[in-house]
């Protein structure tokens, strides 16, 4: 990588970095709407499918959320949010529901599905009030709030976020190398060069073989780190 010159992170065009990143839903919205989906349903029980106790209140929340799952993942995301002629959607099931897991883990749901339509107030507003001790969700969350910050222009909120998903579950080599990647374009677009060369560098180290870590070396170099 020796033979690639230093370009000063002042001379790239702002708008190149931040449309990296805010782009990102707009090109891949439908993609990362399935995996959030599907991370849900194979780390299971992030809503506390398994704790739930009996109880008429219970029951019937998970009964709704089942229904509104099914739209979310049809791609469906009004009637995932605001239910239909019979069913209720997330927001109703926050409210209806208050106190069960199933309330809970539709304020993921809403905030992935405010994001994915691009109302990014809202999908801030419902994913800071998601909570889980599962890491992996965990880690998607932060990861989803981080975009919405990212959208609204809250550029170092979302660097900070995206980093700190990277580390929640770093067995998720493709995620964690995305994240980080993120970080660093947003620390770029900030002048924060040190900043953005360590998310680089983390990416070089730990998961070399991602998408990301093979392409990591020629925006290291941009920044003056050549080997």
């Amino acid at each position: 990588m020796a033979d690639h010159k230093h370009i000063p992170v002042e001379t790239i065009p702002e708008v190149e970095i931040v449309d990296k990143v805010t782009g990102f839903w707009q090109q891949n919205s439908k993609n990362i709407l399935i995996g959030v989906a599907a991370i849900v349903i194979i780390a299971g029980g992030v809503a506390g499918y398994k704790y739930f106790i009996s109880g008429p209140k219970t029951e019937k929340a998970n009964e709704a959320i089942f229904r509104a799952e099914n739209y979310f993942r049809m791609d469906s995301l009004q009637l995932a949010l605001n239910g239909d002629a019979t069913n209720p959607g997330f927001i109703k099931i926050i409210d209806r529901y208050s106190g069960t897991p199933a309330a809970n883990l539709s304020k993921f749901y809403a905030g992935a599905s405010y994001l994915r339509l691009g109302d990014y107030a809202k999908a801030e507003k419902y994913l800071k009030d998601f909570s889980t001790g599962a890491p992996q969700i965990n880690a998607r969350a932060k990861s989803l709030l981080a975009d919405t910050y990212s959208e609204q222009g809250k550029k170092e909120e979302a660097a900070k976020l995206y980093r700190e998903a990277a580390g929640l579950f770093d067995k998720d080599e493709f995620n964690s190398s995305e994240y980080l990647f993120r970080a660093g374009y947003l620390y770029e677009s900030l002048g924060k060069n040190a900043e953005a060369i360590e998310a680089y560098k983390t990416i070089k180290e730990k998961y070399p073989r991602t998408e990301r870590g093979f392409e990591v070396d020629k925006y290291l170099a941009r920044l003056g780190e050549t080997e």
